[in-house]
């Protein structure tokens, strides 16, 4: 009996805890095996790449995903993330874009968009989107990092010294 895919998920994210990504690796590639059509084992496998600084095979998985269900939040968040770290800066808005449209909010998805438009030349939009992402995830210590980064870079000190306490706060 076929092992269902949430639970294939599940074991994979906590293998992904403990950075145990062989493992998970071992694990996908044994549930594609009886399940090559299911999109989101691509996605978790291109995850586990990503987190293996393996950005080929992240791609590859990603982008075969794409030809199973076009519509995916987390297929179009691993795009927008590959290809921001290849330095496609536009591609990598349209792609994270995407993403927050399917599934608006998520807090990792608009840090990351900030960066590829800020990267793209566009820090005001990164400060706006930085913001909106601390609203989701006020505690969110990557957040703030980058808000204070965003604030250095278009020189706004006093509001800069505020997340700096935030930070503190968090700590």
């Amino acid at each position: 009996m076929k092992e269902s895919i949430k639970n294939v998920v599940s074991e994979i994210e906590k293998l992904k805890s403990k950075w145990e990504y062989k493992k998970a690796i071992l694990k996908l590639e044994e549930a594609i095996s009886s399940n090559k059509d299911n999109y989101m084992l691509y996605e978790e496998l291109a995850d586990v790449y990503i987190f293996l600084w393996e950005f080929k095979k992240a791609e590859k998985a990603v982008d075969y995903s794409l030809s199973l269900f076009k519509n995916s939040a987390t297929w179009n968040y691993l795009k927008g993330f590959i290809l921001l770290w290849k330095n496609k800066y536009a591609q990598a808005v349209a792609y994270l874009e995407k993403s927050n449209s399917l599934a608006s909010n998520n807090a990792e998805v608009l840090r990351n968009l900030g960066w590829a438009y800020h990267m793209n030349g566009n820090s005001q939009k990164w400060l706006f989107i930085l913001k909106r992402a601390l609203n989701i995830s006020p505690w969110d210590k990557l957040i703030m990092q980058d808000l204070a980064m965003v604030l250095i870079w278009i020189w706004e000190v006093s509001q800069w010294n505020k997340i700096l306490d935030e930070l503190k706060k968090a700590k």
